[in-house]
């Protein structure tokens, strides 16, 4: 085969590997300064024997760079490789909507995998982590990772790579938190805000959560956490019941006090006993973190309202969790609840105070009727919620090739050429 041939085969080889790896950006510049002034005579000797142009025009063809903002990505672009970075679960229950989340993304084409940070207390403990992450990154070669807590957890994720690191603030990770004591509070609440200064992206559950942050506000987008719709959907109140071993006329209250402390689970029992002395007995229903999680929807199907009087929260997955399977709800007003009870009757924002909350646990219970919560609930389904990250995983993608161009084309300037 003469030189011809093969510069001819080099070309065609090129342009395959450009077609099939999507045009990275990096590829483009070895192109580009491939098609420069010194390779003239190659370029017009690999046109002559492609046949593509006569040999008496080959050399009167001018070479031209490929320009990086003039190409478009195609409509089926390849999967985003994601590194997820997530507390260890410290019961059955805790962080399972991190869980889901990751899975939902996975169902909607982001190739993922778990890193589960076993300890973020204990510093030798935290160091081994640290290096073991150093390491999953480097074995699983991910495009950005993402953290899906912060404290310990984001600035772990910020510390172990120079990839771009998306953070998710969820709530206690930003807000006060009097179960953790006072000294991890605010060691959690400075490294969550250190990990944003290093975020590429941030996500916040909660407007609320957003105007925690110290900084870097502008690059938040509110996402709060999805639901998964064919999980938690109304399930017939009676034979919900029967399963769990209820009575069919008994009062239900349903609570989550994962967290005794921050959802303030002394002021539900006493809002639940001043409901008795106006209504009659009521069965309190309640969360400790130990429950299965595939009960919880049939639990929420046979209990009459859910109770929320938390302290601190971002945006309650309990909250769009009931109304999914039309639960009415009685809270304070904390987090984004407001927003989320914006038209879902019947259900009722109350003031922090036993009495009161008490008075409006006996309204529902009085109404026995559901409510049209999961009507209000579409826009936030895993499959609509996974798709808004997503858009935040593709515009960090754009601004790699923005960053890759603006490279480009500091080394198509005139002095980088006579460098």
């Amino acid at each position: 085969m003469d030189a011809a041939s093969r510069d001819a085969r080099g070309f065609s080889s090129a342009f395959a590997v450009l077609q099939a790896d999507a045009l990275r950006p990096r590829f483009y510049e070895q192109v580009t300064m491939m098609f420069r002034g010194q390779a003239r005579q190659l370029w017009a000797r690999t046109l002559t024997s492609c046949g593509a142009v006569p040999s008496t025009m080959a050399c009167a063809v001018e070479p031209h760079a490929i320009e990086l903002g003039t190409i478009e990505l195609p409509e089926q672009k390849r999967p985003i490789r994601v590194l997820a970075v997530t507390p260890l679960p410290s019961s059955k229950s805790s962080m399972i909507y991190v869980t889901r989340q990751v899975a939902s993304l996975e169902a909607v084409g982001v190739t993922c995998q778990t890193f589960s940070v076993a300890s973020r207390t204990s510093p030798w403990v935290v160091l081994g982590e640290w290096r073991r992450l150093r390491r999953e990154i480097r074995k699983f070669q991910p495009e950005l990772v993402h953290a899906h807590y912060g404290t310990v957890t984001a600035f772990l994720a910020v510390l172990s790579t120079t990839l771009p690191v998306v953070v998710t603030y969820r709530g206690s990770d930003l807000n006060p938190n009097r179960g953790r004591g006072w000294l991890r509070e605010v060691v959690g609440v400075l490294l969550s805000q250190i990990a944003a200064l290093r975020a590429a992206r941030i996500i916040c559950v909660s407007k609320q959560l957003k105007n925690k942050l110290w900084w870097r506000r502008n690059l938040a987008s509110i996402i709060p956490t999805g639901v998964d719709m064919t999980l938690f959907y109304p399930h017939d109140l009676q034979e919900a019941r029967r399963e769990l071993g209820w009575g069919l006329s008994e009062r239900v209250v349903f609570f989550n006090a994962s967290d005794p402390l921050c959802k303030r689970l002394d002021l539900a029992k006493a809002a639940v006993q001043f409901a008795e002395s106006l209504c009659g007995r009521i069965r309190f229903a309640v969360l400790n973190g130990n429950v299965p999680p595939n009960l919880i929807p049939l639990m929420m199907s046979a209990a009459d309202c859910l109770l929320l009087t938390s302290d601190w929260e971002g945006s309650p997955n309990v909250v769009k969790e009931a109304l999914a399977c039309n639960l009415p709800v009685v809270s304070v007003d904390v987090g984004d609840v407001r927003e989320r009870l914006d038209g879902v009757w019947p259900s009722l924002i109350v003031p922090r105070d036993a009495r009161e909350i008490g008075k409006a646990i006996c309204e529902i219970l009085g109404r026995g009727q559901r409510s049209n919560g999961r009507e209000s609930e579409k826009d936030l389904s895993s499959e609509a919620v996974s798709e808004r990250i997503v858009s935040v995983y593709r515009a960090l993608q754009i601004d790699g090739l923005k960053s890759d161009s603006a490279v480009l084309e500091t080394t198509k300037s005139p002095s980088s050429l006579r460098a």
